[in-house]
């Protein structure tokens, strides 16, 4: 039923968005970011609970939590810079997406380092 409701949402957010480009295109943007902000906040509950079954897995796995938290937050850099890039291409501006996507790509190979590390010394202590 949300999925109705959300995409319900989305369209009809996108014939106002369309209908508003035609006379006032500046208020047309921010529709469209306000509803597409209205989206994820509406689906943001639902990361809490995606969240408390991977810790409760982790935990079960014996995974250390630092190797779970780099995880999730290379998974929000991910949505987030995509939403943020969305944006810049909905605004027309398809150069600032392109940054705004490679600074996400450097910050997760930030974060992906230590998992990277990790793995590397469990394969090193199997070849011993």
């Amino acid at each position: 039923m949300e999925i109705t409701q959300i995409v319900g949402f989305g369209l009809v957010a996108a014939v106002l968005v369309i209908i508003l480009r035609q006379y006032k295109p500046e208020i047309a943007l921010l529709v469209s970011i306000a509803a597409g902000v209205a989206l994820f906040l509406a689906v943001l509950g639902k990361i809490g609970a995606v969240i408390e079954v991977l810790q409760d897995l982790s935990r079960r796995a014996n995974v250390n939590m630092v190797y779970l938290g780099a995880i999730l937050k290379i998974v929000g850099i991910a949505y987030i810079a995509d939403f943020g890039a969305q944006i810049c291409r909905d605004a027309g501006e398809g150069a600032l997406a392109a940054k705004i996507e490679l600074a996400a790509k450097i910050l997760i190979l930030v974060l992906a380092i230590p998992i990277v590390m990790a793995v590397l010394d469990i394969l090193m202590k199997i070849l011993d």
